[in-house]
């Protein structure tokens, strides 16, 4: 079966919001083994809203709209869509009740506006929306059936998951499971290339390549009749790309992120870590501590920008940043050092560059940078050349701090296991 998405609301089109429902939609459908071949934005005008909506049902099994279900003149997605399907609209009891206990409950008066929310299309399947004022709706056609939901993702994604997930299992006789293989530390076309045969001779399951910042995402998908026959597709080629990959694949969770991977080596370890930056200005700090359960080894950083930060806190020496330089393997390499010491920590990460658009020169040109990771007694600096504008450079360095920081802590207990 196939559907589409509408998407409705004019501060969509002028780029006020980030329309995330699309996104949100497209995966979840494909898991149901709907197919997606066409999605659309459209204003809140009646006009084009009605010719979008028509050529939807012209071309799709099922049309899930988001969107213009609110309370004022400019909501019309409801009122279009029952115009279309000659949908008369009625109050529905319910659904003002529900409306009534949501003012009640938060000390506030529905304003009369508000009613129109419960006006409904008759004969219509009513979708509770216990997150807000605006109840979905599904109206069944000839020609197709129609998904309203409301435009907030707070309301629309438990919506969806709760009441229209079970509906639309019901309509469809294969699901679609996906299952990523994420790598760091491999560029993108040097993984495509790795994985071209497999690319090449591919059917069911499919395989593709996803270019991240620092790292290359394989997403292996597979069409089946249920969720474990597409899993049993799926799992013997994720084994061989784990073959091929070794230890540059740090996941095949969704969940998962570059940071998680690296922090869950430090606290799986029980090593303590601390960061030195730079040009980063804090922002590796800010990925580990994104991950819950980092404070058990994560205490202390220090964002040392300046060469007498560097010096007096890092200990730094001043001839090495008089003889090579604050952007340097030398510097990068004391900061790594100094951060273990004073903090203590049985790793450190350093990162000092030039994020530009300033400051660059031949010899160091705009986004050259150096990254440093120490671990217990070692260090290991890298020498990087990222391309793009100040902030590209920055969230390129910080993603390429946590694969060095993964993979000097894989060679530690590599060294250790095989006595290198």
């Amino acid at each position: 079966m196939t559907v589409e998405f509408i998407c409705v609301g004019t501060e969509i089109l002028l780029g006020s919001i980030v329309n995330t429902n699309a996104a949100y939609l497209s995966e979840k459908c494909a898991g149901l083994g709907l197919s997606c071949y066409f999605q659309t934005v459209v204003g809140d005008n009646e006009d084009r809203l009605a010719q979008v909506l028509e050529t939807g049902m012209e071309r799709s099994d099922i049309v899930i709209l988001s969107g213009g279900l609110g309370p004022t003149e400019d909501d019309l997605t409801k009122e279009v869509a029952a115009k279309i399907c000659g949908k008369e609209l009625q109050l529905h009891q319910p659904s003002k009740k529900a409306i009534e206990k949501f003012f009640s409950d938060r000390g506030m008066e529905p304003t009369d506006n508000n009613w129109k929310q419960a006006m409904l299309p008759k004969d219509g399947i009513v979708l509770e929306n216990p997150n807000g004022t605006a109840p979905g709706v599904i109206m069944e056609t000839e020609k197709a059936c129609l998904i309203l939901l409301p435009g907030p993702p707070n309301e629309l994604r438990p919506m969806f998951e709760e009441s229209v997930v079970p509906y639309l299992e019901k309509l469809t006789s294969q699901v679609i499971c996906s299952k990523t293989v994420k790598i760091c530390g491999v560029g993108e076309s040097k993984a495509e290339t790795m994985v071209k045969d497999l690319i090449d001779a591919q059917e069911n399951p499919t395989i593709a390549t996803y270019a991240k910042t620092g790292e290359v995402h394989i997403r292996v998908t597979a069409n089946a009749e249920d969720k474990k026959a597409a899993m049993k597709l799926i799992k013997p080629v994720v084994k061989e790309l784990k073959n091929r990959f070794g230890n540059a694949v740090y996941s095949t969770e969704e969940e998962c992120t570059l940071e998680k991977a690296a922090a869950d080596l430090l606290v799986a370890n029980d090593l303590t870590v601390t960061c030195a930056e730079s040009c980063t200005g804090g922002l590796l700090s800010a990925r580990l501590v994104n991950v819950p359960g980092i404070s058990d080894v994560y205490k202390m950083g220090v964002v040392t920008y300046s060469n007498k930060a560097k010096r007096r806190l890092l200990g730094v020496k001043k001839s090495t940043l008089q003889k090579y330089g604050a952007v340097s393997v030398q510097t990068a390499e004391e900061m790594a050092k100094g951060a273990a010491g004073l903090f203590k920590a049985d790793v450190a990460v350093a990162v000092t560059g030039i994020a530009g658009p300033d400051g660059g020169t031949e010899e160091k040109p705009v986004g050259l940078v150096y990254v440093a990771c120490y671990v217990k007694g070692k260090a290991v600096v890298k020498e990087y050349h990222f391309a793009g504008n100040r902030d590209k450079v920055r969230e390129s360095t910080v993603a390429a701090a946590l694969v060095l920081l993964r993979e000097c802590i894989l060679e530690y207990y590599s060294a250790i296991t095989f006595g290198k």
